[in-house]
């Protein structure tokens, strides 16, 4: 599937050099660690997915950006700004009352970061990155996400030159909201497909 190992060995470097810097940070008592995990915790499930569910909240609410996004998920993230070397091609799935998509990297850890921010650990973890694509309905159970046996479940698997972003289903009785009030009812897992709205 063509991934970049080189990438996974400079981002270890990178894991390695940052954990360096915190130690040094928190040792100096210039930081601590509960303000770096509260920083980590915001871009992992706030400020990074916002990205994210403000694409989600458009398609909603404009048929033909959401037509675009599925055609050409780099161009229309890119339309609303969110583009960089972590979300070279885009490729949106859309989840249906048929079918549900849920996004892996068995790899490594791809992960669309212009639109989701940093992936979250279980992400990156190996049980997680192994066991999705033999039993995801299992899996999902494990987040809480019950489906039934009529719909269809689609393991996408993400690497280096590919990342995938789901499109979630609207909520019912949502219609009539606006893109920003959309926008603050959209999930990081709703968007990897581990959760439903």
């Amino acid at each position: 599937m063509g991934h970049d190992h080189h990438h996974s060995h400079s981002s270890a470097d990178a894991e390695i050099r940052a954990k360096a810097l915190e130690a040094l940070l928190v040792e100096k008592g210039l930081i601590t660690t509960d303000v770096i995990d509260e920083v980590v915790r915001k871009y992992e499930e706030d400020i990074g997915p916002m990205n994210g569910a403000r694409v989600v909240a458009r398609a909603w609410t404009e048929p033909s950006y959401k037509k675009w996004l599925l055609e050409d998920g780099t161009a229309a993230s890119a339309d609303m700004g969110y583009t960089g070397k972590e979300g070279a091609k885009i490729v949106v799935l859309e989840n249906t009352a048929e079918v549900h998509n849920v996004v892996v990297c068995t790899l490594c850890s791809c992960y669309p970061w212009p639109l989701l921010g940093l992936p979250p650990n279980w992400y990156k973890s190996y049980a997680y990155r192994s066991r999705v694509v033999r039993e995801p309905r299992k899996v999902l159970s494990e987040f809480g996400l019950e489906l039934g046996e009529d719909i269809e479940v689609r393991v996408w698997d993400s690497n280096s030159e590919i990342r995938y972003l789901v499109l979630p289903e609207q909520p019912a009785g949502t219609s009539d909201l606006s893109a920003g009030e959309l926008t603050e009812l959209v999930t990081r897992d709703s968007m990897i497909g581990v959760a439903r709205l």
